[in-house]
């Protein structure tokens, strides 16, 4: 019988039914309550009609949901949105996952900053726990309140940290050049979405400004305890869903190709969800699971150290992520419900 009750608060979009789809089969949770103010009344398979035979609930407002209920609240919703949530009904009485931007900063100031509004739930900020289990497993397993990374940072900080917290390279000067497929851009849409635009396209966007360079620099931080600095730029691939990352930083010291990779080997050999790989990976070979997978090597012409990585933004990028943050909260086995083997072709 499943022990834990959970609800989505913004189960219409992309990462909200990647959610329901991920937890319908959980042998652990059940799913209680689904939220959307936009489509509410309605069953959640007339707006996701891939879920018919697998999901029977019925769409509630917000406004409807019973905090006694659940256990564990996932917030899918956007940025800006979900502080309002956390404001109104705290961390007592039960667990939240913001798969948002709202919290995965301890200072009101740099999220203002970035995301350019204001942020009306300071207090819960401190309290908020970064939730990538890779690097914050230990503070995550008492964690009332989880601040789910952004797919971008989870890709770059995966294939990062090992480097800087080992004295690698030097933590500045440090180029992250990544690729998202469309669906990085959430539901809603957008002109530059469009699919004459996206089709046979490929544009960078957001150049210096992009919301996830001082997650990815914050984060080496609290993980690493250096000052980092990194370029960061986003581009557009014409395809629906992946991450492909690539950095570039400078050794700090003599390394080379074997020592680069073997770190790599060493650091991760234990986890359930990153994959070495001894050669660059693909986006096709992590399609639909919760893999990151990760290649590393030096190159002696430039003394560059260079990693590549590869999500599905939407399942390490995102929802799959939530739901191994959720599995170490209840002390459950990590990959619970989430060994999907990735689709390809």
């Amino acid at each position: 019988m499943p022990k834990y009750r959970v609800g989505i608060v913004g189960a219409t979009g992309y990462t909200g039914s990647e959610l329901v789809r991920l937890l319908a089969h959980h042998p652990d949770v059940t799913i209680e309550f689904v939220t959307s103010e936009s489509q509410q009344g309605k069953n959640i398979t007339d707006v996701h009609p891939h879920l018919l035979d697998a999901v029977d609930i019925r769409i509630t407002s917000v406004k409807d949901i019973l905090a006694d209920e659940v256990d564990l609240v996932f917030l899918a919703l956007p940025h800006g949105v979900s502080m309002n949530f956390v404001k109104e009904h705290g961390t007592d009485k039960f667990i939240t996952i913001d798969l948002s931007g709202d919290f995965r900063f301890s200072s009101r100031g740099i999220y203002e900053e970035w995301y350019g509004t204001q942020h009306i739930a300071p207090s819960y900020m401190e309290e908020a726990v970064y939730g990538l289990p890779e690097l914050f497993r230990d503070k995550i397993r008492s964690a009332r309140l989880v601040a789910n990374p952004g797919c971008y940072p989870t890709s770059a900080i995966l294939a990062l940290a090992p480097l800087i917290k080992h004295g690698f390279i030097n933590p500045t000067s440090i180029i992250v050049d990544s690729k998202s497929g469309v669906t990085g851009a959430g539901a809603k849409p957008k002109p530059g979405l469009h699919f004459p635009n996206v089709f046979g396209n490929f544009s960078a966007y957001s150049l210096l400004r992009h919301r996830h360079t001082p997650e990815i620099e914050s984060m080496l931080q609290n993980y690493t305890g250096y000052s980092t600095e990194v370029l960061f730029t986003p581009h557009l691939l014409p395809i629906d869903r992946g991450i492909l990352t690539t950095t570039y930083s400078t050794p700090k010291k003599a390394v080379s190709k074997d020592s680069v990779q073997e770190l790599f080997y060493s650091i991760y050999e234990k986890e359930h969800f990153v994959r070495v790989f001894d050669d660059p990976p693909s986006v096709k070979n992590i399609r639909g699971s919760n893999y990151c997978d990760i290649f590393a090597t030096y190159d002696e012409r430039t003394n560059k150290i260079i990693t590549v990585s590869t999500i599905d933004n939407l399942m390490k990028g995102a929802a799959g992520q939530a739901v191994q943050n959720m599995n170490i909260i209840f002390g459950l086995i990590e990959a619970t419900g989430l060994r999907h083997i990735p689709l390809n072709p």
